[in-house]
């Protein structure tokens, strides 16, 4: 018998107006003759200036919430409200506009054109920007993103020039290059050693101590353990929310890994 308590996540009390206010998010598939419930009534909210992970096994439902949050998908029931926008009545082509201008995600794979400069790929979404809200002509604004991931003297290096941990530096800068107010990172440092996954998780940890709001979506405790709140999935419910009192300070984490392996071994 399953447990009431269990099925919604309790908001945090000092939210206020927060970024994600998603309520009673539902979201079934069908497979052949099956229905698979992959949502059962998730509640979600995440404030301005939150690093939020989100775990869970194989078909816990994460990855469905986390294509509901970046609106690739819509629930079947339930609201999803965006930074003030009610993305679950949203069509189509409204929803592409709110992923352009809101959320900047971060994937596995980098996703970065080959054969093409680290500032071209990070001024890619301003060219399909339609908010004609840009202070900067774009290409420096492009600057400026890489310079902010560390990375101002690397813009001319094609994606094959340049490490793993550099590849999703330039993909960082890529999905803050537009001002979201959303940072959506799925499983970021699933290419990535020790050593450069805390590298890329200090960035993280920087850029939300400068106000950037950040989910990241992970398989990986110790990754999750970077951020400030980690919220749980489990048969498409949320079993645990709550912060995280033993926090991974990455940029210290990265000092001791260094020091363990300083030839770059592991």
């Amino acid at each position: 018998m399953e447990s009431a308590a269990p099925t919604r996540g309790t908001p945090p009390s000092h939210l206020g107006d927060p970024v994600i206010d998603a309520r009673g998010l539902v979201r079934t598939y069908r497979m052949g003759q099956n229905l698979v419930r992959a949502l059962r009534g998730v509640d979600l909210q995440i404030g301005r200036r939150e690093m939020v992970s989100i775990v869970g096994a194989s078909g816990s439902g994460k990855s469905t919430l986390m294509n509901i949050l970046g609106c690739l998908d819509r629930p079947d029931a339930g609201t999803y409200i965006l930074d003030g926008v009610r993305v679950h009545e949203a069509s189509k082509n409204e929803l592409a506009d709110i992923r352009n201008q809101k959320i900047g995600f971060v994937f596995q794979g980098f996703n970065l054109l080959a054969r093409t400069s680290a500032v071209d790929n990070v001024e890619l979404p301003l060219l399909y920007n339609r908010s004609s809200q840009k202070k900067l002509p774009t290409r420096q604004m492009a600057i400026e993103a890489l310079r902010r991931v560390g990375l101002g003297d690397r813009l001319d290096h094609e994606p094959s020039e340049l490490s793993g941990g550099q590849q999703q530096r330039v993909a960082i800068a890529r999905a803050l290059v537009t001002g979201p107010s959303l940072l959506l990172a799925d499983e970021p440092t699933g290419n990535l050693d020790s050593k450069t996954s805390m590298e890329v998780m200090a960035l993280f940890q920087e850029l939300n101590e400068e106000g950037v709001t950040i989910v990241v979506v992970t398989h990986e405790p110790d990754i999750a353990r970077c951020a400030k709140r980690v919220v749980e999935l489990r048969d498409g419910l949320i079993v645990r929310d709550e912060p995280i009192v033993d926090r991974v300070r990455a940029a210290v984490e990265l000092e001791r890994l260094k020091a363990v392996d300083p030839v770059g071994l592991i």
